[in-house]
């Protein structure tokens, strides 16, 4: 099952793809959706759409995991980082994959075994489990790949999930 992970952000968006082949699961991918802090914020979510749009088509997977959204002491951050959050979810909607939603905690736990792990010990442990020959950069494209490696590694059965309709 191929398993695409998404950090949610409106500056930069990262992402990253994994492979789950029986109990094994292979690194595909990964990399970052940035946007210009100079466009109207519209434009950047429209890129924004557009770009997850285009890595779904890429990369065809039969899951996404995105992390969800948690408390962000600036409220203006947190409208952003939701509005951004909002069309990426409508670009999985329109292509009709399942999806599945883990908390930052929950994906440092699973990672690291540690729920308030720095994002330096979640690169590390991503490049260690996916046996990369560097750390995944920028650390939204490593936290992407933790959720996606979440995602993998949670024992649910992701083929009973009803596929969003169109």
């Amino acid at each position: 099952m191929r398993i695409l992970g998404i950090d949610p952000g409106y500056g930069i968006v990262g992402y990253g793809v994994v492979e789950k082949l029986g109990n094994k699961i292979a690194y595909v991918s990964h990399g970052a959706i940035k946007t210009e802090k100079g466009e109207h914020f519209e434009d950047r979510l429209d890129y924004i759409y557009n770009q997850v749009n285009e890595i779904i088509e890429k990369y065809n997977p039969e899951l996404v995991a995105i992390e969800s959204l948690y408390f962000y002491k600036n409220v203006k951050t947190a409208i952003y980082v939701g509005e951004a959050r909002g069309v990426i979810l409508l670009a999985i909607k329109h292509s009709n994959i399942p999806f599945v939603e883990f908390t930052p905690h929950q994906v440092k736990l699973t990672v690291t075994g540690y729920g308030r792990a720095e994002k330096t010990q979640i690169q590390k442990v991503m490049k260690i489990l996916l046996k990369l020959n560097e750390i995944p950069k920028p650390d939204d494209a490593a936290d992407a790949l933790a959720i996606a490696w979440c995602a993998a590694v949670s024992g649910s059965d992701y083929s009973s999930y009803k596929k969003n309709t169109k």
